[in-house]
């Protein structure tokens, strides 16, 4: 099969456990690139967290963010769903009621939670970090709350791409799905996680799946044309529709029983670069 388009998923896969992409990786891209194959980005991070964590130069043909709620080739937006206002307010009720760590991302601008709620936040990141939260993970929160949460008295927006929740706990965030699974009763939206210690929401029906099939159609390129990789459970969506489904060293063993290969080299031994340089043949890295 020749593949005309790469889809890469950011935590656990171009991103390393420090939340670093290599400039291995960003050669390995821009190889691809010069190549003819055309690569994307496909994550659960929204817009505005992504130039952050990539080297200087650091270029794709396209991002989908926020699990497929956005899609966009440089300024053009191909995809901008929002969550209805009305769901946003409910579910941040029922968050501070059961005391659960949220983050509210705006279509643009720096993510959101309200002040009231600052004490539930910061209780969830006391030291010392459970062991099953990953590095990574407990890395994000704390900068969060240090530096990119932007602290509001109350919702003066209403264009929200998505919530992020996250528990130090298992038992708690296990326990808030379930909450949630209730609320989809009242109003229907899309559940995912990335790690046993985190669940989003999004629009109903959204994914990243959703968000290749977008990219797919702009560009004329066929899903079998298609090379996806990832690591997490909110890769699934992206991995049924791909010609070629790739999962990280680093995944769990469900993920790795999804796809047609696995990798031989984690997202902290440049896994990514070194498993795309040997399936196109990349010999200058």
């Amino acid at each position: 099969m020749k593949f005309k388009a790469v889809f890469l998923d950011m935590d656990g896969t171009i991103l390393n456990h420090y939340n670093q992409v290599t400039q291995n990786t960003k050669q390995v891209i821009d190889d691809l690139r010069d190549m003819g194959i055309l690569v994307f980005i496909a994550t659960g991070r929204s817009f505005g967290e992504i130039a952050p964590l990539v080297p200087a130069g650091f270029k794709v043909d396209g991002i989908i963010s926020s699990n497929g709620m956005m899609a966009q080739i440089d300024d053009d937006i191909l995809i901008k769903h929002t969550l209805p206002i009305d769901l946003v307010k409910m579910i941040i009720d029922k968050a501070r009621e059961n005391k659960v760590y949220y983050e509210l991302f705006p279509i643009e601008g720096d993510r959101i939670s309200l002040k009231e709620d600052k004490a539930i936040l910061e209780a969830e990141i006391l030291e010392p970090k459970p062991d099953s939260v990953g590095i990574n993970e407990w890395l994000s929160r704390k900068e969060a709350i240090e530096k990119e949460i932007k602290w509001e008295d109350a919702l003066e927006i209403d264009n929200f791409s998505k919530f992020y929740f996250f528990s130090r706990s298992k038992e708690h965030i296990n326990e808030w799905k379930n909450e949630l699974e209730q609320l989809k009763k009242e109003i229907d939206f899309t559940t995912s996680i990335s790690s046993e210690h985190n669940v989003e929401v999004m629009v109903a029906n959204v994914n990243k799946g959703t968000g290749i099939k977008r990219i797919l159609e702009e560009f004329g390129i066929s899903e079998e044309e298609t090379l996806v990789i990832g690591d997490s459970n909110n890769d699934l969506p992206m991995f049924k529709i791909a010609g070629y489904s790739v999962a990280m060293q680093n995944a769990s063993d469900q993920i790795k029983q999804a796809v047609d290969e696995v990798t031989e080299f984690s997202c902290d031994e440049d896994g990514v670069c070194r498993y795309l340089k040997n399936k196109f043949q990349i010999s200058n890295i």
